[in-house]
């Protein structure tokens, strides 16, 4: 993150005394990333340091592992997740779907917040969320990000944070990744500011609203998730967010999927140039999240703003559906599926999208929806995805070209 941000007192000079309080000692902690090399933020605590647990450190009675369904034929996908049950808070209505080495694609659906000495840490990736649903705050030793839907949330791996939901119930599309996930570095100029040509502007984001400091004693579990998704609960003797103040590039923040300004031209425009993050070091490692938003379609007098058959044989793709707008699986999904298109095998518009997709020459698009493509990674569906699959998914291309050649003959 370029947007470098101070909140709060903490000391000018890194490393050096200082008092939040009269006589007390504020001990410095750095949360990195890329070891000493990459983006990271530092951070005062007024009395304690974050190592300070007062119970031994136990497993949890739940888990956050991915239930690999190993037998799964290579196929597409249509996963129904709007129809996942709600229930429970953040952590525990977690359900992984897709997830392979580096890259886990999980759903929430609570239906309270947090409890109030209930902390979610993830000790393990990174993660970009969507909001389908719901609005609240995301709280967290960084301060206060208020959310609503159709926000993207960026939590940098180890940031300690609680859910807390304004709305009665709340849809969270989570995007994890082994590696930090940011603005795509082509977007940035050589200073680091977004360039004049990209669709996002840096400047756009959320920051959290700094909190003063919680400085009280008392029993606080935070839920740490590691070892691929196993959930161990650390008991720290004071509240978690006790930081006098903070500065650097590494903390959460919140990015409205209205703020990527679509780029528009005269033919069909190819998804990277709807990119709004990357994990990793694209094209080598980690995956890229795009946006699919209202824009232009291509006004070209013969333009075919759907999309061509594609097959990308590095990339596994990943797409959530926040609407049902969508041309080229228009009659298929519903709002919240997700479709998974392995890299072994092309994808294309089903039935008559391409034909029908020249009425849009022009006109302003609606739809609304989030893919994820990863780099010489692949991923696997899980049994709960498996659950809620659309098991006629795989012929749907055959059935609904047969359905319109029918109709074509006929009309």
């Amino acid at each position: 993150m370029a947007l470098i941000l101070k909140r709060g007192q903490l000391p000018k000079t890194p490393h050096t005394e200082f008092y939040a309080k009269p006589g007390i000692l504020a001990l410095e902690e750095i949360h990195g990333s890329y070891g000493f090399s990459g983006a990271y933020s530092r951070k005062m605590h007024v009395r304690r340091y974050p190592t300070e647990i007062v119970a031994p450190p136990a497993p949890a009675a739940f888990n956050l592992s991915p239930k690999p369904a190993r037998k799964a034929p290579l196929q597409p996908y249509h996963i129904r997740t709007a129809r996942l049950p709600y229930g429970g808070d953040f952590v525990r209505s977690r359900k992984t779907l897709l997830w392979g080495p580096a890259t886990a694609i999980a759903v929430s659906k609570p239906s309270r917040s947090m409890p109030e000495k209930e902390f979610f840490r993830n000790g393990e990736n990174h993660e970009a969320i969507f909001v389908q649903e719901g609005e609240g705050v995301l709280a967290s030793e960084y301060g206060e990000v208020p959310f609503g839907p159709e926000d993207y949330l960026l939590i940098p791996k180890g940031t300690t944070v609680q859910w807390r939901l304004k709305s009665p119930r709340a849809f969270f599309l989570i995007m994890e990744s082994l590696y930090p996930l940011h603005f795509a570095p082509h977007y940035l100029n050589s200073h680091g500011q977004a360039t004049l040509m990209a669709p996002v502007v840096e400047t756009e984001i959320t920051a959290p609203r700094f909190v003063d400091p919680v400085d009280k004693e008392g029993r606080h579990a935070i839920w740490t998730k590691h070892g691929g998704g196993r959930v161990t609960k650390l008991v720290l003797g004071h509240h978690p967010f006790d930081l006098s103040g903070w500065e650097g590039a590494l903390y959460p923040f919140a990015f409205a999927s209205s703020a990527h300004h679509s780029i528009a031209r005269e033919i069909h425009t190819a998804p990277p140039a709807r990119q709004t993050f990357q994990a990793g070091q694209a094209p080598y490692n980690g995956f890229s999240v795009c946006t699919f938003r209202s824009q232009v379609e291509g006004w070209h007098p013969k333009d075919i703003p759907a999309p061509y058959a594609h097959y990308n044989v590095d990339c596994d793709e990943a797409m959530f559906f926040s609407n049902t707008a969508y041309g080229a699986r228009r009659g298929v999904i519903e709002p919240g599926s997700l479709t998974f298109h392995p890299g072994a095998l092309p994808h294309s518009p089903q039935g008559n999208a391409a034909l029908e997709s020249r009425k849009a020459r022009g006109k302003i698009s609606s739809y609304l929806a989030v893919m994820l493509d990863t780099y010489f990674e692949s991923l696997q569906p899980t049994k709960e995805a498996l659950a809620v699959s659309d098991k006629a998914y795989a012929l749907s291309w055959h059935r609904m070209a047969k359905t319109a050649r029918s109709e074509t003959a006929s009309a």
